[in-house]
């Protein structure tokens, strides 16, 4: 099964805010710091994303910063809130 993917940086605080919010809504997800994994660093390069955080959703399409609205509906297609 495949989980959602957030793509994040020490000290950030859009990462922190949209860790938070996938946490209080039940989503579970797989958290990669590009800080330590220059691979990761590259795929979301790659993909075209220049900011932290990046979610990549089991299902949908991904997205860059604190995007409570993209959250909540993600919630609601994994059927978690």
């Amino acid at each position: 099964m495949r989980t959602t993917t957030v793509y994040t940086k020490y000290a950030c605080q859009p990462c922190r805010a949209t860790k938070r919010k996938l946490d209080q809504l039940g989503i579970i997800y797989t958290e990669i710091n590009v800080e330590d994994d220059e691979l990761a660093l590259e795929t979301i390069k790659a993909m075209g994303f220049l900011q932290a955080p990046v979610v990549v959703p089991a299902h949908g399409e991904p997205w860059s910063g604190f995007r409570p609205d993209l959250i909540t509906a993600l919630a609601a297609v994994e059927g978690v809130a």
